[in-house]
């Protein structure tokens, strides 16, 4: 399917590599130009060299923390117009809520919910001036189904949530469309550090976790970093103008509801 979408521009936050280096490479192989983003430059170089080897697109990477009011001025200079802004972010680690302090709750609330509201107020007006934009936010399962001890991540990606509800409503006149993905557990660097952290303090190894895992999914398998892209760069197409203000789960199936 022809996305639609080929010459424009994109920015993708922290990109250079898992689900966001993914939806990178979804939306460039729809003729997209990316703004990559990363903080470390080894690693963002090689995501970047590669994504424009394998589709010929212009790729411009951005070393940045995105959270900070510096690193979205750095991104936004060299792209100050993007028809499409993916919203991504790393969260808090695992930690009881009781070890939460006010710094560590500020910064959680920094990183997932005021950071990519942010990004969306100063790239929405030239969106809604040219009738085309598209804003995804890569929020977590986690903003329908708790897990204990991302408490902090889950509580900023619920408000990033409801924040936009009615943000969306108001600009989806314009053609321009707010939409949230939630994963579940997708193959990632992030989810094989949980696995092996996990085998490391129960003693087995992380062969036996990570199959336990899977199993306890309805898919029987994690998921794979590209199906979420290519479900990330749908929702940016021509075709998603009538999709807005939703939150689409990629779970295989562990949210356990109809509705």
């Amino acid at each position: 399917m022809d996305l639609g979408i080929n010459g424009r521009t994109a920015i993708v936050c922290a990109s250079s590599r898992g689900l966001g280096k993914a939806c990178a490479m979804a939306l460039a192989e729809a003729g997209v130009s990316i703004v990559l983003n990363g903080r470390d430059e080894k690693i963002l170089t090689a995501t970047a060299n590669q994504i424009a080897k394998d589709t010929g697109v212009s790729i411009t990477p951005v070393i940045a923390d995105i959270s900070t009011q510096e690193g979205q001025a750095k991104v936004l200079e060299v792209c100050p117009k993007p028809d499409i802004l993916v919203n991504n972010n790393g969260g808090p680690p695992f930690k009881d809520f009781r070890e939460l302090d006010r710094e560590a709750m500020l910064d959680g609330v920094t990183m997932n919910m005021v950071t990519p509201i942010e990004l969306i107020q100063k790239v929405v007006d030239n969106m809604i001036k040219q009738k085309f934009g598209r804003i995804i936010n890569i929020t977590s399962m986690s903003v329908k189904m708790p897990v204990p001890g991302l408490d902090l991540s889950s509580g900023a990606r619920a408000g990033l949530t409801a924040f936009l509800a009615g943000v969306a409503r108001t600009i989806a006149d314009h053609n321009v469309t707010i939409n949230n993905i939630l994963p579940g557990f997708f193959d990632t660097d992030r989810l094989r550090g949980g696995l092996q952290s996990w085998a490391q303090n129960t003693g087995v190894s992380v062969e036996e976790v990570a199959k336990d895992r899977a199993s306890k999914i309805p898919a029987k398998r994690f998921g794979m970093p590209d199906e979420f892209g290519k479900t990330c760069a749908f929702l940016c197409s021509a075709h998603a103008g009538y999709i807005t203000g939703q939150s689409l789960l990629i779970d295989g199936g562990v949210y356990n509801s109809a509705f």
